[in-house]
């Protein structure tokens, strides 16, 4: 049956997917923003990027990046909230880490004062250049994404009796997070059916292109008061369910990861490395970026992942087709029963504790973080 499966067989369920979600949103139960608390280490975190750290921000959007059904949400204290995963993404855990009573709420969700504790506004499907992602339909584009955040600066200046200074003091001790990249490649470059821009650019040109935008877009963060700034690679998507799937089927092999796609995504993370060695040396005045190398933590994940209790790194927890990679989480559909064994919650996203690892190891170490780790950042 699973071999049988053709690229009309997965658009019909995808707009089956869509049908239903749509409903779900219309008449689903009410969401709640929490109260903002007195944090821990810093102030505020702000976060900018793609599903993997999107947390409801799709949610109304007529877009099959979207993620408010089950089983998404599963093991998730609120249930299903629009997180692209069966419980807490990588920012869930990275501000528990930080000392936030609270999770940092979609900002399409986010009223009054509340946004004085931080916002999501990443958006699934989302990318670095405009059309990225328009394959799934509505997105918030990164470039929209630091329009909304300049809008929320200007709201929170109310807040502050219109003192700039003393707003731009406050801004600078929270910490900035940026994810961005994976869908440039995914659901841009190497989908050449739909979008031009493989026979526009080679690999090269291609990350030189993104990083000319990523360069403009985080400095536009930074005149609107980030100094503690984030930034991670992109992480090894030649080896996630989907593209086993794919690949493996296409090459008649199993287990293979895609290394055209790996080989081009190490060229754009070594340009993402160097733009924040710029900005760290003077480009951006005041300024202290951390790069996170997603690419290696992503890698030793899945290499040792039985050290780490995983007994699955090749295939999503629920899903449809080969590898559970073919299709995402169908509605109602029933998830592998430990999801703890697996590396994958889906065809394209970790699971909770697969996150909770790579925030823990991000933290407090410069295994995969430079010049310093995210403590060493929130402590300046």
């Amino acid at each position: 049956f699973l071999r049988s499966i053709n690229i009309l067989d997965i658009m019909g369920a995808l707009r089956f997917i869509l049908f239903l979600t749509f409903g779900f949103v219309l008449f689903g139960s009410k969401w709640t923003v929490s109260q903002p608390y007195q944090q821990g280490q810093v102030p505020c975190l702000f976060i900018f990027g793609d599903s993997l750290v999107d947390n409801g921000n799709n949610n109304r959007l007529l877009s099959l990046a979207r993620a408010n059904y089950r089983p998404y949400g599963i093991d998730f204290p609120q249930g299903t909230t629009g997180r692209f995963t069966n419980g807490r993404t990588y920012v869930d855990a990275l501000a528990q880490i930080l000392g936030f009573r609270a999770y940092i709420p979609p900002y399409s969700r986010i009223r009054g004062q509340a946004i004085l504790r931080g916002a999501n506004f990443a958006s699934g499907a989302a990318g670095i250049r405009d059309e990225t992602g328009d394959n799934l339909g509505a997105h918030t584009s990164m470039n929209q994404q630091v329009d909304l955040y300049t809008t929320a600066v200007q709201q929170m200046l109310r807040y502050f009796r219109g003192d700039t200074n003393e707003l731009q003091r406050y801004l600078g001790r929270c910490i900035y997070y940026s994810g961005m990249g994976s869908n440039d490649y995914l659901n841009n470059y190497f989908m050449p059916d739909f979008y031009s821009t493989s026979s526009n650019f080679n690999d090269k040109s291609f990350a030189e292109s993104l990083i000319k935008n990523y360069t403009q877009q985080l400095t536009r963060l930074y005149q609107f008061g980030a100094r503690k700034i984030v930034v991670t690679g992109v992480g090894q998507i030649g080896c996630i369910p989907y593209q086993l799937a794919r690949y493996n089927n296409r090459n008649n092999s199993t287990g293979r990861c895609n290394g055209k796609i790996n080989n081009a995504i190490v060229l754009f993370n070594s340009q993402v490395k160097k733009l924040v060695d710029r900005f760290n040396k003077g480009q951006l005045k005041g300024a202290k970026f951390v790069y996170l190398d997603s690419y290696k933590s992503t890698y030793d994940l899945a290499a040792n992942g039985a050290a780490y209790g995983f007994e699955v790194v090749d295939k999503g927890c629920c899903g449809v087709g080969r590898n559970n990679g073919q299709i995402t989480c169908l509605p109602l559909q029933t998830p592998c029963p430990d999801r703890t064994k697996y590396l994958f919650w889906d065809a394209f996203h970790p699971t909770e504790t697969a996150n909770i690892l790579l925030a823990k190891s991000n933290f407090n170490s410069r295994a995969y973080s430079y010049p310093i780790s995210i403590q060493e950042l929130a402590n300046l």
